[in-house]
């Protein structure tokens, strides 16, 4: 088994729950001229829902290979959050490679042209075309309306795309996850762990394959920390009534190995 800064050993027989992915576009993120920070507001977001965020990919503003990833994506059951190129300059290349990995045609929505419309009646230079080209979604989308300025974000399958700018995004996030995937979090994941020192993890292994055995259900984790302090939290997540179990068995089985515990800390 390969260790690693993190070991998760997962139960693929388990029942298959809805998976939550993240897709965040932009060359000026891969570049370092901007730090991300949808992948960790997205985590939390997802989190005061009772939903995990199962997988994030980067990309950058690259046309085929963002067709290349929507269309892997678009294959599978996976909801899939996509941040960023949704806007009509030249490097916004996310709405046109969602329509070409769906293979549909890119079409003005009726209900982003009149956002738009409403969005710029007042200003003077009015409703241009190159304003009109960001209502411009794969046919068949339907829109994700944006609070802070009427531009809208498109939903197409189990995708939405969403803008770069958090002020925008955040909020649309929050508003898809609420509107249409309330359900997800209905069973909230619990968590138990505790800190085990003295041991290393190939110490621990045959003790979580047996939490496993026993508990198919759950996820069972190891972290170790090597600084400032050297110790391991071990620990289950899933079905709250199985984590009270399965974290007692944890705790019985390091204590029989000999290794001191105390309870993690939260």
């Amino acid at each position: 088994m390969r260790q690693a800064a993190a070991i998760f050993l997962y139960n693929y027989k388990q029942k298959k729950k809805m998976k939550f992915g993240a897709i965040i576009i932009g060359d000026e993120i891969l570049s370092g001229k901007r730090q991300d920070k949808h992948m960790a507001k997205a985590i939390a977001t997802m989190a005061e829902r009772g939903i995990d965020l199962s997988w994030v990919q980067y990309l950058g503003d690259e046309p085929e290979l963002i067709v290349a990833t929507l269309r892997r994506t678009f294959a599978g059951s996976d909801v899939v959050f996509s941040f960023g190129g949704i806007g009509a300059t030249p490097d916004d290349h996310t709405r046109q490679s969602a329509a070409a990995a769906a293979g549909v045609a890119l079409k003005l929505h009726p209900g982003a042209e009149a956002e738009i419309r409403g969005r710029f009646r007042d200003d003077p230079k009015g409703v241009t075309p190159q304003r009109l080209m960001m209502g411009e979604f794969p046919d068949g989308s339907a829109i994700i309306p944006n609070p802070y300025n009427r531009i809208p974000g498109f939903s197409f399958r189990n995708h939405h795309f969403l803008p770069g700018f958090p002020e925008m995004a955040w909020p649309m996030l929050a508003w898809v996850l609420d509107t249409h995937y309330a359900h997800a979090g209905a069973e909230r994941a619990a968590e138990a762990a505790i800190i085990v020192r003295e041991a290393g993890e190939s110490q621990l292994i045959e003790l979580m394959n047996e939490c496993l055995r026993a508990y198919p259900g759950l996820k069972v984790f190891s972290l170790p920390r090597v600084t400032p302090e050297r110790f391991i939290e071990l620990g289950v997540r899933g079905n709250a009534a199985q984590v009270a179990e399965a974290i007692a068995l944890l705790k019985s089985g390091v204590s029989s190995l000999g290794f001191p515990w105390t309870p993690a800390p939260g």
